[in-house]
């Protein structure tokens, strides 16, 4: 015979269907009413503005906590111990080495050539040069390149270079030279007035003498607006710095130099009563502003 169907009971029957028997002495709690769920509530706007006012007093601690140490305040008297510490510990150059040092890239080496009758090339001259301006225009003595057939520079580099003579000024006895190549940021030395010149200055001459160098000697000026007359062409030299750095042969068309590091002249004579041609401590200068007419430049 075909069995009833049978239906499983609906969920609101089985809530009220018997539980298992609860064991004995043991009484089976009541059946808990059901809770109504609880709805979140929104924050309200003064609990938002403590929560925003709490956040921005942290991101100032943070900030604060943040700030650099200041630095201690610098006094004269913590300047004034470490200047004399220095002066105690360290060696400084002298006034005229600095001297020396500033105006040294823009001395140059001049050599004069000339050929033999068998056509040999031979050194004729040696002499000192200055650069002016930064494009190659170099001033030196008129006698160091007089019947020189080729001439020659040597920049402080060490770069080598043919020069021509366009400029000459015999009663300054000045010669005025276009280098032909260029080294890499070429100085021109710093030029300065002879106006406030004055006996007693110090002063370096910077050059090649005998062909050594490049040389520094320092001195003072000795007079000024003096008169030479040389003694192998007999021509005279007026208006020239009298000076007692030591300067020979080779020191010709060199720079003398200020301690602050200006030319105020080029070196063009030594006075020596003796065939000997060296330095007994007058030398003699023209003055730059003579030289800077004798480079088409303007006086100062």
């Amino acid at each position: 015979m075909p069995r009833p169907v049978r239906y499983s009971p609906s969920r609101s029957d089985r809530a009220r269907l018997p539980g298992p028997p609860a064991a004995p002495g043991i009484t089976p709690p009541p059946p808990s009413p059901d809770r109504p769920r609880r709805r979140l509530r929104p924050p309200s706007a003064q609990q938002l503005q403590w929560a925003a006012m709490a956040m921005l007093a942290l991101l100032l601690a943070a900030l604060w906590r943040a700030q650099p140490v200041p630095a201690p305040r610098i006094t004269q008297k913590a300047i004034d111990a470490a200047v004399l510490h220095t002066l105690e510990t360290q060696s400084l150059p002298s006034a005229a080495a600095r001297a020396a040092e500033a105006v040294a890239p823009s001395v140059v080496r001049v050599m004069g050539y000339a050929r033999t009758r068998k056509g040999t090339e031979v050194e004729r001259s040696v002499g000192t040069g200055v650069v002016i301006v930064d494009k190659g225009v170099i001033l030196t003595n008129l006698h160091v390149v007089r019947g020189a057939e080729r001439v020659s520079v040597t920049f402080a580099d060490g770069t080598e270079s043919g020069a021509s003579v366009t400029g000459a000024q015999p009663e300054n006895d000045l010669a005025v030279l276009q280098a032909h190549k260029l080294p890499d940021d070429l100085q021109a030395a710093p030029l300065r007035s002879t106006q406030n010149l004055r006996a007693g200055d110090g002063v370096v001459v910077i050059g090649f003498p005998f062909g050594i160098g490049p040389s520094a000697s320092a001195g003072v000026v000795s007079g000024l607006e003096r008169t030479f007359e040389s003694p192998e062409g007999g021509q005279e030299l007026s208006n020239l710095i009298q000076f007692d750095a030591a300067a020979n042969p080779g020191n010709s068309g060199g720079p003398l130099v200020t301690l602050d590091g200006e030319v105020v002249g080029i070196v063009t004579a030594i006075l020596n009563p003796t065939p000997a041609r060296t330095f007994i401590g007058i030398g003699f200068a023209v003055p730059i502003e003579n030289a800077a007419q004798a480079a088409g430049m303007s006086p100062f």
